[in-house]
């Protein structure tokens, strides 16, 4: 296998049903535009209120992908 040079990003997706369901639209959205997404990681959850009540969930992820030669 030859060697890689893979690249790193920070994405924030945000979701009104779930941390999980933030982070999946993250690295989904990210996909329809980079190719050879390899690993993500969720580094971060956290959520909006407005009066009282949860508005939204956001993960904040790292997702990498692999540098075309």
């Amino acid at each position: 296998m030859p060697d890689s040079i893979y690249k790193i990003i920070e994405l924030v997706g945000t979701s009104s049903l779930s941390w999980e369901d933030a982070a999946k639209n993250a690295v989904e959205t990210a996909g329809s535009t980079l190719h050879d997404l390899r690993i993500a990681e969720v580094t971060r959850l956290d959520l909006t209120i407005e009066d009282g009540k949860v508005k939204s969930y956001r993960a904040r992820v790292r997702v990498s992908f692999r540098l075309e030669d």
